[in-house]
């Protein structure tokens, strides 16, 4: 099973090493690794070539301007060969080692599976060992979609035929086309999927989705469309409540840690 790999990147020349080194270092041997870079100027793409040697010929890239970060990931899938899609953002990394071992082999041993999904975790960009807040995707519930909740998305890897059938990225919503698309894919298409038991990703706080009250505003009004454009009933109350339970979940794992 071929496992294809997505990075976006625009100026992401402080963070993407680690990135890479993470990929590097995974088990799982049987991947492509795509690299689709916004015209950076600040070194990143420096930084690919000097690493697409250490992928041994698994390594692909483009380097040209987009128009957002999901129109590059869409060209990202556009370019995937793999029988399996996850993306990997240019300021996180895999937490383990074994994460695409994870994934190969829970697939692999149930063919009607459609996608997988697991856990992610949070860290300041200054303290890369100290958590923040877990996002766990165990709860999930497909009904929950109509709140706004969703599985943590760069913990999803799907076969590259459910995204042929049913579209990637849609890009009227610039905010949360990942919640968008996985609504799409969940609730309305219904496709199998499976939870797994794993902190896949490490994620720097201050990304696109997580970058304060702004930025709150716009997904809501992004889940509020996109639920609205796949005549999936929700309201703003659902929709609040998944602010005030990310915030409860952040305070509970402030005490704990």
């Amino acid at each position: 099973m071929k496992i294809s790999i997505i990075t976006t990147t625009y100026n992401s020349a402080s963070t993407v090493e680690d990135t890479f080194r993470s990929l590097l270092r995974q088990r799982y041997q049987d991947i492509e690794y795509i690299v689709v870079d916004g015209c950076s100027t600040d070194g990143t793409i420096d930084i690919i070539k000097r690493y697409e040697p250490q992928f041994e010929g698994k390594m692909k890239w483009i380097s040209e301007k987009d128009e957002g970060i999901y129109d590059a990931m869409n060209k990202g899938f556009a370019m995937a060969t793999g029988d399996v899609i996850g993306i990997l953002n240019s300021d996180d990394f895999y937490t383990a080692d074994d994460i695409l071992n994870k994934v190969a082999d829970t697939m692999s041993k149930d063919d009607s599976l459609d996608a997988v999904y697991g856990d992610i975790h949070y860290v300041h960009p200054d303290d890369l060992q100290k958590s923040i807040r877990y996002y766990s995707s165990k709860p999930f519930r497909r009904i929950w979609m109509r709140f706004g909740f969703m599985p943590a998305h760069p913990a999803f890897y799907c076969k590259r035929a459910i995204y042929e059938k049913y579209g990637a990225f849609d890009l009227e919503f610039p905010v949360s086309a990942d919640f968008e698309n996985l609504l799409r894919l969940i609730f309305v298409h219904k496709i199998k999927t499976k939870y797994i038991e794993a902190d896949f990703v490490t994620m720097r706080t201050g990304g696109m989705s997580s970058s304060g009250l702004r930025s709150l505003k716009a997904g809501l009004r992004d889940r509020s469309k996109a639920l609205k454009k796949n005549n999936v009933y929700s309201n703003k109350l659902f929709l609040f409540s998944l602010y005030i339970y990310k915030y409860v979940k952040m305070q509970l794992h402030k005490w704990q840690n």
